[in-house]
């Protein structure tokens, strides 16, 4: 029998669409699905407007692991999107090719627009600098693997709070998880939105805003670090600015909890020494490891079959 969770989510856009039963569902399923053809017969089209190595990669490998095929592109060059067509006539056009579309867009929104007129299920591949899901999701699987639970932790989130969509969705997440604290570590231009705090604030979630990384990382059982992102900024002065601003170091960790895992959605430009890998507190690329995984489950739920 499908369960609750899976008929009451038709779209996967935003982590505002997500209950907490949705995301433990969801991780469990992550941590149970292995190479079943739960896809068999089925068309995924991914769409992807700006460019993207782990996010498309995981996600094909993902389709392809549970027996699905793939259509669509990876990058605009070639495509009719260059002669003008609309995001709305891609998407009409390629709901009659696919049973559910994976959409990475520019654009702040583009994902809960594209779902609107779907009838297919969509799912958010990031949309310029809203929210990124599927993202959180594969976030939240290296937490609890490596922490053992999703409540009672200090998470630090380091570096661009303002333009990263990767924040905005795992500070959503972790709210809906009780006791959970979070260090907002940032320059004072690259804060995490008011709109966003306030939100945090109302469901109880613990804050504490600071400009020093050193402050805080013996504290915290996560640090979830950002780069700062030139590309979402329109002023280039700006980027100047914050450049550089954080460069944490294997010499930097030498005070800090055992437990301690060093997380990072990737790329990393110079805000992760390459030192750093060599600690058992690194994380990143076992994180990346659970994209796969994570989106297996959220296809699955979305489109596939019951366990």
């Amino acid at each position: 029998m499908m369960s609750t969770a899976a008929k009451t989510l038709r779209h996967l856009v935003s982590m505002s669409d997500l209950t907490r039963e949705h995301i433990e569902e969801i991780l469990h399923r992550a941590e149970s699905l292995s190479s079943q053809p739960t896809l068999e017969g089925k068309q995924i089209a991914l769409l992807f407007y700006e460019n993207s190595t782990r996010t498309y990669s995981s996600f094909r490998t993902a389709i392809h692991r549970l027996g699905g095929l793939t259509c669509g592109f990876a990058g605009t060059a070639g495509t009719s999107v260059l002669k003008g067509e609309s995001l709305h006539d891609t998407i009409k056009m390629f709901e009659e090719y696919a049973d559910a579309i994976v959409l990475r867009h520019p654009r702040d929104g583009a994902s809960r627009w594209a779902a609107d007129v779907s009838s297919v299920p969509v799912i958010n591949a990031g949309d310029g600098q809203n929210q990124h899901p599927t993202q959180t999701l594969l976030d939240l699987l290296a937490i609890k693997r490596t922490q053992g639970r999703l409540t009672g932790l200090k998470v630090a989130m380091v570096g661009d709070l303002k333009y990263g969509r990767t924040v905005r969705s795992l500070s959503q997440a972790l709210s809906l998880f009780e006791d959970n604290e979070l260090f907002l570590v940032s320059p004072p231009s690259l804060r995490l939105p008011l709109d966003q705090v306030e939100r945090l604030q109302e469901r109880g979630t613990r804050l504490q805003h600071c400009q020093r990384l050193e402050d805080v990382l013996s504290e915290v059982d996560i640090c979830y670090m950002t780069r700062i992102q030139q590309e979402r900024m329109e002023d280039p002065d700006e980027y100047e600015r914050v450049r550089g601003f954080y460069r944490l170091r294997a010499k930097d960790l030498v005070d800090v909890k055992d437990n301690l895992k060093i997380l990072h959605p990737l790329p990393r430009v110079d805000e992760i020494a390459h030192d750093v890998d060599r600690t058992p507190y690194a994380h990143y690329f076992e994180q990346a490891k659970g994209g796969v995984e994570a989106r297996c489950a959220v296809l699955d739920l979305l489109i596939g079959g019951p366990l």
